[in-house]
């Protein structure tokens, strides 16, 4: 853990959430199908966050080195605008989105769960990750979520900073669909 202080100490000033994909929004397996194609497994409960974390104004960005275009189709879906995927080099990936949206990276939390993490997470005000992270990526992370990835973990991150700021529970007006 890098911070000397509490991870809730952060909360307040968040106003970025990047996510990894697989690991992170999927438990990590592919299913491969007899067709080639592959299929992931998301946690409605972690698009529910993710919807109306875009809705109270969040900036919700995916930064993935995976190409799968489901999973594009999946987050578009829920609103998310910053969907990178196939990415090589996430910490230029995350320069490029500083400088285009006049970020800090006190603002920005960051939640990955594996070796291509490492680099990023080291770059952002609040790096974060699964239970079941590798132990390389949980000994630099602020926060380790109680969830395991694709089950919880991204809503778990997002819940608790919108209810320090006080914008979790205040729904009133916001169409909020089932997802």
């Amino acid at each position: 853990m890098k911070l000397g202080k509490s991870y809730k100490e952060i909360l307040p000033k968040i106003t970025t959430f990047i996510f990894d994909v697989d690991g992170v929004l999927t438990d990590g397996s592919v299913t491969l199908l007899p067709d080639g194609s592959q299929i992931r497994k998301m946690s409605t409960r972690d698009g529910y966050a993710l919807q109306l974390a875009v809705k109270k104004g969040y900036n919700m960005i995916i930064i993935s080195g995976g190409k799968n275009e489901q999973v594009r189709t999946r987050l578009a879906g829920l609103g998310l605008k910053m969907i990178y995927l196939g990415v090589s080099d996430k910490v230029d990936k995350l320069e490029d989105i500083i400088i285009e949206n006049d970020l800090t990276r006190t603002e920005i939390v960051y939640m990955g769960d594996d070796m291509p993490d490492y680099e990023i997470m080291q770059e952002v005000g609040l790096a974060t990750c699964p239970k079941d992270a590798c132990s390389d990526i949980r000994e630099i992370s602020d926060y380790i979520s109680p969830y395991i990835g694709g089950s919880g973990c991204v809503r778990d991150i997002i819940e608790q900073t919108m209810k320090v700021q006080g914008k979790w529970n205040d729904i009133s007006g916001e169409k909020v669909r089932s997802i």
